[in-house]
């Protein structure tokens, strides 16, 4: 008799999802997603859907293999040395494999007024209520977003090109993940859009009030919606399970994504931290580590050594509302170079982007295996510029 290997995925995210699906190549593999809700959502649009110009909820049997048991449910504590999960109905789920895939969140900002009176949008949950405080707020109220990243550029783009009045506030710098010359072509459509931009030294939320946003350096800027957008955190899970984190709580692993501390544990997506240096957090990222996740898993499974992770990044998509966006590319190494592609050809490439995501997910559901990346060679070099990072050893395992 064959015997059936129980493998649990916790997330349904970018990098959960295409696990699960990539773990149905066996047939010999029972595959178990434990996510929340039943819906797939697409976080590189929730800034469309806060703003009311698109959407982000996906059915999860759209995207998911017929193989793979959904379980709409919390996973609460995990029991390593039992392998088990209690989750939040109160069952207790055994696994031979588990796959950390939880993904992250808006980090509680320690600002005075920011958790009373700032709206995250980091989950579905957060969007839709920031949605419905900008509808009740008026069309000509003014907003304020807080953080110069990607979401912030974004959020603020999409609100101003839907005609409301945004100020930015960016700290010390717009877009630093940008090379200068696409922080300038991002400057010049905030500009178009009416966006007030508020960078420099001085440009630290030091109050948020209920109608209002106080500056470091004395400056207040009116708000009726303040969005908070700067930082991010991942669930406690991990912590609370009494595995091995870094500072923000994410699964320390090896370079094959497996756990320091349980080489039955693999993380993936944002809340993995390999060697302790996380990649990106990015739907660019997430993909190819789901994919490695299930594969370090279907390699134990096979007598196989798992391979170390590796990825190159081809760069940065970000919109600046409907009509424009920009496509930054970016050497080894991720670092942003001069080439970028902007305007109305950005926009089309960040939609063929997102559409992509969704197509990847739906292609490795019906044919498992068939994702692939490029590698960067470069990541040797990354480890060895954060000395002191706890990699652990590579783990193996009693089969």
């Amino acid at each position: 008799m064959t015997s059936t290997t129980r493998v649990v995925v916790i997330g349904a995210g970018y990098a959960g999802v295409h696990a699960a699906n990539r773990l149905t190549q066996r047939e010999d593999v029972a595959v178990t997603l434990i996510n929340p809700r039943p819906a797939f959502i697409e976080r590189i649009r929730l800034h469309q859907l806060a703003a009311g110009t698109g959407d982000a909820e996906v059915d999860l049997r759209d995207v998911l293999a017929p193989a793979v048991r959904l379980r709409t449910d919390s996973a609460t504590t995990i029991n390593a040395p039992d392998r088990t999960l209690t989750l939040a109905s109160g069952e207790t789920v055994p696994y031979d494999y588990l796959i950390y895939a939880v993904g992250s969140t808006s980090a509680t900002p320690e600002v005075p007024g920011a958790a009373e009176f700032a709206r995250p949008i980091a989950s579905l949950d957060e969007a839709q209520r920031l949605r419905a405080a900008l509808e009740a707020s008026g069309s000509t109220a003014p907003v304020v977003v807080v953080g110069g990243g990607p979401t912030g550029i974004e959020t603020a783009t999409e609100l101003a090109e839907a005609g409301r009045a945004v100020t930015l506030v960016c700290g010390r710098e717009l877009g630093p993940s940008l090379h200068r010359k696409g922080r300038a072509r991002v400057d010049r459509q905030l500009a178009r859009l009416g966006v007030t931009v508020i960078s420099g030294t001085h440009a630290t939320v030091q109050t948020v009030a209920r109608d209002a946003v106080v500056l470091s350096d004395g400056r207040k800027r009116p708000s009726a919606v303040t969005i908070w957008t700067a930082g991010f955190a991942v669930p406690a899970l991990a912590r609370r399970s009494n595995l091995s984190t870094d500072d923000l709580g994410r699964l320390l692993t090896d370079e094959t994504l497996t756990s320091i501390d349980d080489p039955r544990i693999i993380a993936a997506g944002d809340a993995a931290a390999p060697s302790g240096v996380p990649y990106r957090m990015s739907c660019q990222a997430a993909l190819p580590l789901g994919a490695h996740a299930a594969d370090t898993v279907l390699r134990r499974l096979a007598g196989a050594e798992p391979g170390e992770f590796s990825l190159r990044f081809v760069g940065l998509c970000l919109s600046l509302g409907r009509s424009a966006g920009i496509v930054q590319l970016a050497r080894a190494g991720d670092g942003a170079i001069a080439l970028h592609i902007g305007g109305r050809a950005g926009a089309r490439l960040k939609e063929y982007v997102c559409r992509a995501t969704i197509d990847q997910l739906r292609k490795e559901a019906a044919t498992p295996g068939s994702r692939r990346w490029v590698g960067d060679g470069s990541r040797a070099a990354q480890l060895a510029a954060a000395p002191g990072a706890p990699s652990g050893p590579r783990r193996t395992i009693d089969r």
